[in-house]
């Protein structure tokens, strides 16, 4: 598989989970996400964006990273123009770093509606902030590593059916319509399993 990470400018903490994650991977960052770079650790093969959410110190300091520049008035974001390239790289499994948080609400929800995208025309996605990890459903069983007490939640993009085990509430076979809150704030308790039996979803979890 070849595993990109993208670094975008959501919030960002960094942990031996997340350098794990990214470790090996070739980088691209979206505009003012190459600011993480230090942070991780890496130096981004290219810099992709319109720059506008990045300042001149930040350009100066970056001035060696090669750029793929596009005009402010156009019809993707920097990071959806980051994954773009990173698929016309050969890229089959992508971590969105710095996906969640940030002054930008509208962009974190476009990160969590186009992972769902991309996992369902082949390709792995992870959304992380350090803080938290967003991976797609798609229909089948998932297993996750996560450790006793971590506080999870499955969002639903449609209505659901759904089981859950491994958790403090566990669920069977659960109808759950779409915008309820029946599956948010639930807590790791055993081996997480996640079975999406029909429907969209997307599991954030609080490593």
């Amino acid at each position: 598989m070849s595993r990109f990470s993208l670094l975008l400018g959501g919030d960002l903490t960094v942990t031996p989970r997340l350098r794990a994650q990214i470790a090996g991977s070739r980088v691209l960052a979206a505009d003012s996400g190459i600011a993480h770079a230090a942070a991780v650790g890496v130096e981004p093969e290219l810099w992709v964006g319109d720059f506008d959410s990045s300042d001149a110190d930040l350009q100066a300091l970056m001035a060696r990273v090669p750029r793929e520049s596009f005009p402010p008035e156009k019809d993707s974001t920097d990071g959806e123009l980051a994954v773009d390239l990173a698929l016309a790289k050969g890229a089959s499994e992508l971590v969105l770093v710095g996906a969640f948080g940030g002054s930008r609400p509208d962009h974190a929800f476009l990160h969590m509606t186009m992972a769902l995208r991309l996992a369902e025309a082949g390709t792995q996605v992870l959304l992380t902030s350090g803080d938290q990890e967003g991976v797609p459903l798609l229909a089948g069983s998932h297993r996750f590593d996560y450790m006793e007490q971590t506080l999870f939640s499955v969002l639903g993009f449609t209505d659901l059916v759904v089981s859950i085990s491994g958790a403090r509430w566990p669920l069977d076979h659960r109808a759950v319509p779409f915008g309820s809150s029946l599956t948010l704030s639930n807590i790791v308790s055993g081996s997480l399993n996640v079975e999406l039996h029909s429907g969209r979803a997307l599991l954030v979890a609080h490593p």
